[in-house]
């Protein structure tokens, strides 16, 4: 059985969201939770949300347990870029780049 989360619009990078998804990809679900917890990235709280709406998703709706489910993907995908002007010397501009992400987190039961 497969349950899906999507949290969109995250105002983090993807690359730094990737660093976090990278430590709790595999992970049974509470454990990925508990870990992200103590992290300091700013990344891993929207992360841990995503995870946990996908396990209420599983209990609710499919009526699976908590213990019993793995993250088989996790993925952080680019979202739309806001560009930004920084004016410099002589007359020039600095473009700045801010970038935003879309977490997806799919959770199976474990055999």
């Amino acid at each position: 059985m497969e349950v899906r989360a999507i949290t969109k619009y995250v105002g983090i990078s993807p690359q730094k969201t990737r660093l976090v998804i990278d430590q709790v990809r595999g992970m049974g679900a509470e454990q990925a939770l508990a870990m992200l917890r103590h992290m300091h990235q700013s990344a891993a709280q929207p992360v841990a949300k995503t995870i946990a709406s996908a396990l209420a998703n599983a209990e609710e709706n499919l009526g699976l347990a908590r213990e019993d489910m793995i993250i088989a993907v996790i993925t952080a995908d680019g979202a739309p870029l806001r560009r930004w002007r920084r004016y410099g010397a002589r007359g020039r501009f600095k473009p700045i780049i801010r970038r935003s992400s879309h977490i997806t987190v799919v959770l199976e039961e474990s055999s």
